[in-house]
């Protein structure tokens, strides 16, 4: 089956294997998804349709017919549709169904696997790179618990007593919220729907995660948030991108110092959002690989080389694109831009 630069692709049906094919197919430029069918109103893949503004219809004649498709994609699974597509389908269109289909839908599922492992094999190695960062954190309040535990065993003073055990409360809920932000972070994405999706809060949380990376404390901080500014997508996600590009930003200044900026902006129907630094930069010659799988400028024990490919696989799916500007000694930005979402007062946010 030969398919042109540009395939205009017709779905029937809208099921599981439907949906599935959407959330793939509509990636691809190359693709336009002229529409997709089902009998049943309550298709998971027609909902996913509108959501994404592909045409949802009833009418198999007229999508099949009436607008220039080059590729029928029969995901029912029903023989009488077979026949039927096989019966009327134009010259110029192929037709992809029965076993074929059957077998795209389970090559699907597994690349979806596939992808899934390797965003939690590579955030697994991120947090094992944040580790001294991690333990020192830990420690120092478990230091504290300790000395002031000693002190008690002595303490005959009830007053003393009670203001060392409040010192141990307040460390131990530091010590807890370290490893919540870690246990948070280090979970497998969730597989629910696209939610609505506060970014302001998504930077703060990410930047909980990447100060481990390297000491901040000679590194300036500005935050430029402007409020409301709402993405739809995963959550887990997008708090991974986040936690990559800052990282990535600190690791970039661990010399030196510099300053990081992180901003959200909302124009022109879209949400801006920038992550800047001052850092060593990136050579020109190297700024098309960056989103190269296994691409890194890093030593062997401090990268995967997935980082950037998986923020910018994220991103596409978000429906967003990433940029990048650099400059060798100077700095960086990368600039993420979304389609805006609800406003933050008119949804529940994650």
């Amino acid at each position: 089956m030969e398919i042109s630069d540009h395939t205009k692709v017709a779905i029937l049906g809208a099921g599981r294997g439907g949906r599935a094919l959407i959330d793939l197919l509509h990636h691809i430029p190359s693709i336009e998804i002229v529409g997709i069918a089902d009998r049943n109103p309550a298709a998971p893949g027609l909902q996913r349709a509108r959501e994404l503004q592909i045409p949802v219809t009833t009418n198999v004649p007229d999508l099949i017919g009436n607008h220039g498709v080059s590729l029928i994609m029969d995901v029912t699974g029903d023989p009488e549709m077979e026949r039927y597509l096989h019966a009327h389908k134009p010259p110029a269109a192929d037709i992809l169904s029965g076993s074929a289909s059957r077998l795209l839908w389970k090559l699907i599922q597994h690349e979806s696997k596939l992808e899934a492992e390797l965003l939690q094999s590579e955030k697994l190695a991120g947090i094992g790179s944040l580790a001294a960062g991690i333990a020192h954190d830990i420690n120092n309040p478990l230091q504290l618990i300790l000395g002031l535990a000693e002190n008690l065993t002595e303490e005959r003073d009830l007053t003393a007593v009670h203001e060392q055990a409040r010192d141990i409360i307040e460390a131990v809920k530091r010590t807890s919220a370290i490893c919540r932000d870690l246990t948070h972070y280090s979970r497998r994405a969730s597989s629910h729907q696209d939610v609505l999706v506060s970014v302001n809060e998504k930077m703060d949380e990410a930047l909980k995660i990447a100060r481990y990376a390297s000491s901040l404390h000679d590194i300036e901080m500005i935050k430029q948030y402007q409020p409301g500014a709402a993405v739809k997508g995963n959550p887990d996600e997008l708090l991974h991108v986040l936690v990559n590009l800052i990282t990535n930003a600190v690791h970039a200044m661990e010399l030196g110092g510099g300053t990081l900026t992180l901003e959200t902006k909302l124009f022109d129907g879209q949400v801006h959002v920038r992550i800047s630094d001052t850092g060593c930069g990136i050579a020109p010659d190297k700024i098309s690989e960056i989103f190269e799988p296994f691409f890194t400028t890093k030593a062997p024990d401090k990268g995967t080389g997935l980082g950037l490919y998986n923020v910018k696989t994220i991103v596409d799916k978000m429906h967003g694109t990433t940029a990048v500007d650099s400059q060798i000694e100077k700095g960086t930005t990368f600039t993420l831009t979304f389609p805006n979402a609800e406003p933050a007062g008119q949804g529940r946010l994650s």
